[in-house]
This record gives C-alpha cells, structure tokens and sequence, in this order.
C-alpha cells in the first residue's frame, strides 16, 4: 500500500468506530446470501446472537487503527489463524470475503466510496488475506508433518460417552481409520463438524480437549446448553448429547494458542468458570503425568455439586497429590457436609493460595467470568504477561 491509501484507510476510522458493526452485518448477510455453501463453516449460532459481527467489526477496525504497522496484529492475527485452520479454511475462500466485503463497503458508504477509496481498501484486504494465507499454510504444514497429524477433517467414531454432570458428558473420540492421532498441548481444542437437520447443513463448534495427550483418544466434554429464544445456541452440543456411541462425527486436528507447556516448570494457578474447566482438566491430568508435577491451584466454581463436572475425579486428585490444591466456590451449597465455598468466586479471599512466585495464570469461561477474574489477579499484582485466558465464542475481550 502507499502512503496515500494508507491515509484513506485511517480517514474511515470514524465510520467504522460509528457503523462498523452495521456494515460486518450488512456484509455476512450479503456473503452468506450468495454463498450458502459457508454456512457449514460458520458458527449461525454467533451469528444470529450478533458476536460474530461485533467480533469482526472489532478487528476490521483494530486492522485499520494499525495499517502502518499491521505486524503489532500479529498475536491476534495467530489466534484467528488457529480457529481458521481448524475450519479448513482455505486460500480461494478469501477471495470470497474480499469480494463481499469491498462490494458491502460500496454499498453501504454510497457516494462516500470514492474510486480512491475503494482500491485502498481492496488493497488493505488484500495484503491482510496474504498474512493470514502465510500463517495458515505454515500452521498445516506443522500439523500435517506431525506424527499422526492431518490436514482438513477426518471422520472420528464415537467410542465411549460419560456422564460427568446433570450438564456435561465426556465424548472420547477415536478415529475411524484407526490410525495414530495427533499429540497436543494441554488446554488446545478441537473442531467438530456434524450435519444440523434442523438448519439443513452442517455446523462446527471448537471444544477443548479435557483429557492428557495420549495416542489412543481425544476426551471433549460438553455441555448440554438449553435456549429460551428461537437463535440457535447450542444447537450442536445439544445434537452431540443426542448422539450414541459408535456414531461419527468429522473432526479437525488439535489447535489453539491457550495452553500450558508441559515442559514449563512454573506453578500454576487455573481459574475456571462453568465449563470452562475442560482445559484444566487436560492440564491437570498432563501435570500428574509429568516428571516435575508442577504445584497448582485449582479455582473452580459453577452454580452447584450437580453441575460440577469431574468433582469426584478432582477431590481425588487433590486428595492423593501435594502438588495439587483446589477450590471450589459454589453459587448454592449442598445440605450436606462439603468443603467448598458458597458464593462467586473472589480470588482476594484466598490471595495468599494463588500469590506464588513465577506462576503462570490461566483463565476460562465466559466473558464476563474472564474479565473479573483478569481485573482481580492485576489488582493483587499479578502480572500481565503472566496472564492467559481462553474466551468461549468469537474473541470479544481485549484486556491487555
């Protein structure tokens, strides 16, 4: 790009802080209009509730406030690439969404999208398409190279199915072909892919792996989500809970960029909401297995014991291991004897547990659960780089 398209796209700043989120709208409704095909690649949940939009207007415009520098991107720019390696997505189909986002721009600025304009944003897209291109290629290439690895989907049998709460089963997934499966870093996820009579195409969702690498399963635990309205919130998770074992499902191989390194010998303090503790699972589990058995603490809270998913796993954990000590913080206490603590979880209340010197934090569930917790751990100084947490959806938060 030169210096002058540079300057049109910084002169768009205003109307996309303004109507950057009607203009993603106006664009997902033209591209999904005329390519249906990728409604099996997008999440039509998000979509209906509106996330995807705001999560695509956001970077649009965090893209544009950064046009001379688009590098300062490149951590967000990863994170994305993840999700989009896990979807298959492919190089022809950026051209797709080059071409409706540029015609959505005419269309929706009006007079306001001069010739000028119009090609400086072309351009922008263009040289963003090409980054994400490159990352992409590199990460299936890495993937596919790994012992195991695989590119795109593959079709996985449904071996075994546990009831872990009144909410949540455990799918353990082998493959189809029977042949070796990808390792993967605790606290990564992996797409699934399964046909939604009720839409009339297929979905996939991402679910983090809550099991230690190992060469025989993938374990995904689920929740089973109940909507009072007519979008279709966990649509797939409800289709998976209706499913058997020995039903298949298509699966893509392991990604993500929240993770602990099990190679790491920092203690480690895990802070989970809901289910959100299906990577501290993965993570817990890698730790027994580990040499160093790094100290953890684990926070956990959820509305109560019946929703606590591997609760009798845990408590025998924390029981059988030092390294290990959790809590458990429960919005209704049972009436009979329990150790957990009754309300929301409030990290000051146990700062002197979670306060340990070069420990690594990590941080999963909903968005608000992440940001309070986030607010929590930097105003008892934690620092921030030793901060990583995993949002469920499109990435809404910005908290760095």
């Amino acid at each position: 790009m030169n210096a002058n398209q540079k300057e049109l796209i910084k002169a768009t700043l205003p109307i996309l802080r303004t109507n950057g989120n009607d203009l993603i709208t106006y664009f997902y409704q033209r591209m999904l209009s005329n390519n249906p095909e990728l409604k099996n690649i997008f999440n039509m949940a998000n979509q209906a509730s509106g996330k995807q939009q705001n999560a695509l207007s956001g970077a649009v415009l965090a893209y544009a406030e950064n046009i001379e520098n688009p590098a300062f991107l490149i951590n967000t720019l990863k994170l994305i690439g993840n999700k989009h390696v896990s979807l298959n997505i492919q190089p022809e189909q950026y051209d797709i969404v080059g071409n409706h986002l540029i015609g959505s721009i005419k269309e929706v600025l009006g007079d306001l999208a001069t010739t000028e304009l119009i090609d400086a944003w072309t351009c922008a897209y263009n040289e963003l398409a090409q980054i994400m291109i490159g990352i992409e290629a590199e990460m299936y290439q890495k993937t596919n190279n790994k012992k195991g690895g695989w590119k795109g989907w593959r079709t996985f049998i449904i071996s075994k199915i546990v009831k872990e709460s009144d909410e949540i089963n455990s799918f353990y997934l082998k493959p189809e072909d029977n042949k070796e499966i990808a390792d993967f870093y605790p606290g990564q996820y992996i797409s699934v892919s399964t046909f939604i009579p009720e839409l009339g195409h297929k979905q996939p969702r991402q679910y983090s792996l809550s099991s230690h690498s190992n060469n025989h399963y993938y374990r995904i635990s689920v929740k089973k989500e109940i909507s009072q309205n007519t979008t279709p919130d966990g649509i797939v998770s409800n289709a998976l809970h209706n499913k058997k074992e020995g039903n298949t499902i298509e699966v893509s191989a392991p990604a993500g960029v929240f993770f602990a390194d099990p190679e790491a010998t920092n203690p480690l303090v895990l802070v989970s909401g809901g289910v959100g503790l299906t990577p501290m699972m993965s993570m817990v589990e890698t730790n027994k297995n580990s040499l160093q058995k790094n100290q953890t603490v684990w926070i956990h809270s959820c509305r109560n014991e019946n929703v606590h998913a591997f609760k009798d796993t845990i408590e025998e954990l924390n029981n059988e291991n030092e390294w290990l000590t959790s809590f458990v913080f429960y919005e209704t206490l049972p009436e009979s004897e329990t150790n957990a603590i009754e309300g929301r979880i409030d990290l000051h209340q146990i700062k002197e547990e979670i306060l340990i010197a070069d420990a690594k934090y990590y941080i999963c569930g909903p968005a608000i659960f992440i940001k309070v917790q986030y607010e929590s751990l930097v105003a008892l100084g934690v620092n921030r780089e030793n901060i990583f947490y995993e949002e469920f959806g499109p990435q809404l938060l910005s908290l760095n």
